[in-house]
């Protein structure tokens, strides 16, 4: 059960800056109720001494975490470092959760969606669904709810 004394621990893919789409992550988080998480990812500052210093900052920010959140915008940016995030979240056995590109309106590539174990569209309800789902192992419910007013 998410609580607050026991939150979800996510790691939120980045290129090491906080964008718009690694911020929009968290308004979908924050915009849920009654849902709690703890974000382990730290995208500023990027460390200092080249690549492999990079790697084990973010491989240290990964195994903190339940679950994965790789946001597909980021990796037309930095496609090598984005992967690199994917693929060592498997390795050390974190369910990824692929956001499609925000608007939905380019393409995947294979490589990156053949790391993800779910890619769900832009959706607070979706996502808070994955990351029950996929950290927590929780059955969610897959039903709509309609409320009609009666004139």
């Amino acid at each position: 059960m998410i609580s607050q004394s026991d939150p979800v621990r996510i790691f939120v893919g980045h290129v090491w800056e906080a964008d718009d789409d690694y911020l929009r992550v968290f308004e979908y988080l924050e915009s849920a109720r009654h849902f709690y998480y703890a974000n382990s990812a730290r995208p500023e500052p990027r460390p200092p001494g080249g690549r492999e210093a990079e790697r084990e900052e973010l491989r240290r920010q990964i195994v903190a975490a339940e679950a994965v959140i790789i946001v597909a915008s980021h990796h037309r940016r930095a496609p090598e470092l984005i992967e690199f995030q994917a693929r060592f979240a498997r390795s050390a056995k974190k369910p990824v959760i692929l956001l499609m590109s925000f608007g939905g309106t380019s393409v995947i590539s294979r490589d990156l969606q053949a790391l993800a174990d779910t890619t769900i569209d832009w959706s607070e309800r979706a996502l808070i669904e994955a990351l029950r789902r996929y950290a927590r192992n929780e059955q969610v419910p897959q039903w709509d709810t309609i409320e009609f007013k009666l004139d």
